[in-house]
């Protein structure tokens, strides 16, 4: 696995089978793992849903799970982190290169990272992890957080 997603993907952070079923629902909550664990302001959720509405963060993959990877401004983060979550039933994000599209999401990474640079960095970084749909599959297939880890781990 990347080096960086291992160390900053909080196994606290991680949600499994997440009955979330709208954009704002899972966000939040992961979200809300993420303020717990001390990664966020509280400023942060609100403006990651704001910023999912102007830039949807949906992407359709080739396999037949979609990833999403929703994030915010510098300024609503505390110390760097990743959340992620697999959802039971897909959720609809909006298409990130066309966002009139709706995209079924079942896997979602969510980005807290305190400097533009590492933002750049890490979206290259999920965005190599989510494009191995074989890799996708297996994640969200996971029934427990020390399984997604290893999964990552093995990459």
């Amino acid at each position: 696995m990347s080096k960086n997603i291992a160390k900053l993907l909080d196994p606290n952070c991680v949600l499994l089978d997440c009955d979330a079923n709208t954009v704002e629902g899972v966000i939040t909550a992961v979200g809300a793992r993420l303020e717990e664990n001390g990664y966020v302001k509280n400023s942060y959720i609100q403006a990651a849903l704001d910023r999912e509405k102007e830039l949807p963060t949906g992407l359709p993959l080739t396999g037949e799970i979609n990833a999403a990877i929703p994030h915010t401004d510098i300024e609503h983060v505390l110390k760097p982190a990743l959340g992620m979550a697999t959802l039971a039933d897909p959720v609809i994000f909006k298409n990130m290169i066309s966002p009139q599209e709706d995209v079924p999401v079942r896997l979602i990474f969510l980005l807290a990272l305190e400097q533009p640079k590492a933002q750049i960095e890490m979206l290259q970084e999920v965005a190599s992890v989510i494009q191995n749909a074989d890799l996708v599959k297996e994640l969200v297939s996971q029934k427990s957080v020390d399984g997604v880890m290893k999964v990552l781990s093995q990459m």
